[in-house]
């Protein structure tokens, strides 16, 4: 696909745009030793909820499971804690809760964003989070001037990857699914953009290895300058 075909950029927010690490930091000075243990299980119980609500009720109107992303990340960390014999407090909750309103933003991303407002080119977030979620974490990150929009599931009430959550954008802009790069952190991410038809770019930060099934990512990279170079 030629490069040149682009008309906005779209990222994932949280891993993607927004540093996690202060979660697991937080956690572990809170939970000594089991820090990196509770992220891991809090996020991963974070996503299976989602993917749950919407597998069960896939409905164009919304789930009628469907409850909010911060709502979820609540529970799942409740989930975590007992999983993991940790003692729930609701001033250690309210603090590590708290963290996702104070997320920073990778060092390159706002000079990448910056880049793309230079060349009139259209951006947007699309996440899972709620949208007051993302507003607290857009404004903290300074980066409200360099996005278009900023995209929830909420409108939906269905959580990525089902089609009807991709097509939020496609909707938002106007264009086809191909005229959308789709940047994202999380390879089961790009995996359900890449099927929906976006042109998808991984980056992998953390150098995992690609998922097994699905199609590759069309582009991968190291972190978000490789936006830059994607686009040429």
């Amino acid at each position: 696909m030629s490069k040149t075909t682009i008309q906005a950029v779209v990222f994932d927010a949280y891993g993607t745009l927004f540093d996690m690490y202060s979660i697991g930091a937080l956690a572990e000075r809170l939970y000594p030793g089991q820090g990196a243990a509770l992220s891991v299980l809090w996020r991963d119980k974070q996503i299976e909820y989602t993917r749950l609500i919407s597998l069960s009720d896939p409905s164009p109107q919304g789930s009628r499971h469907y409850q909010s992303f911060w709502d979820i990340t609540r529970l799942s960390l409740r989930y975590a804690l007992a999983r993991l014999g940790l003692v729930h407090t609701h001033a250690n909750e309210e603090a590590l809760m708290a963290q996702y309103a104070e997320l920073t933003a990778f060092p390159e991303n706002l000079g990448v964003l910056q880049a793309l407002r230079e060349r009139g080119m259209a951006t947007a977030i699309l996440s899972n989070g709620s949208p007051e979620m993302l507003a607290s974490a857009v404004h903290s990150a300074g980066m409200g001037e360099c996005l278009d929009a900023v995209l929830s599931v909420d409108s939906v009430r269905q959580f990525k990857t089902t089609p009807t959550s991709y097509q939020i954008v496609t909707d938002h802009f106007g264009l086809a699914p191909a005229e959308v790069l789709f940047v994202s952190s999380n390879a089961w991410d790009v995996m359900g953009a890449t099927w929906f038809g976006f042109t998808t770019l991984w980056v992998n930060r953390q150098g995992l290895p690609p998922e097994a099934i699905g199609p590759a990512p069309h582009h991968t990279g190291r972190d978000l300058t490789a936006v830059l170079q994607v686009l040429g």
